[in-house]
């Protein structure tokens, strides 16, 4: 036993000189790894989900990630920010206010039509339409009160106003 005693502070010391040997270089690698940043090309997996558990939007069970330019103004404003700095195979879960999500409802987007404009079966409140833009885009609206031969059309995104739950993880940064 007393010769033990003499090796085991000769190994302690040998394993902390190794530690510290090799902390750096870690540390180094870990900085070297690419970081969500604008301008790069970013994969990711991810989850929109309202409060109330509805899933907004999700790209989870799809063949390929989302591919985005990170900066472009392709996502969410706050979910955007929330990539900033992460790294591949780096997971995060948080909460996004209606602002930062799909942003406040917009009262100059409620329009006035004449009813007979609307098909006689969606002339109700909540009938959700698909209508054509001025470049021949999809763009899915929502009866918002019917009053006799004027219909208030709701064109605000289906989700403006709600806050968004996200899930997103870093698959590739380019």
């Amino acid at each position: 036993m007393a010769a033990m005693r003499g090796v085991m502070p000769s190994l302690a010391a040998a394993f902390a000189a190794a530690l510290l040997l090799t902390a750096p270089t870690g540390l180094a690698q870990e900085r070297a790894k690419p970081v969500v940043a604008a301008g790069r090309q970013i994969s990711i997996w991810y989850t929109l989900k309202l409060e109330d558990g509805t899933v907004a939007e999700s790209n989870a069970g799809e063949a390929e990630p989302f591919v985005y330019e990170h900066g472009a103004g392709d996502l969410l404003p706050g979910l955007e920010r929330a990539l900033e700095g992460m790294h591949v195979g780096e997971t995060k879960r948080g909460k996004l206010s209606a602002t930062d999500a799909f942003g406040e409802v917009d009262a100059s987007l409620f329009v006035e039509v004449e009813t007979a404009r609307i098909p006689e079966q969606d002339r109700r409140v909540g009938a959700w339409l698909d209508l054509k833009d001025e470049h021949g885009e999809r763009q899915r609206v929502r009866v918002h009160e019917v009053r006799g031969d004027r219909t208030v059309i709701d064109m605000n995104t289906p989700y403006a106003g709600s806050p968004v739950l996200y899930e997103v993880e870093v698959v590739k940064i380019e």
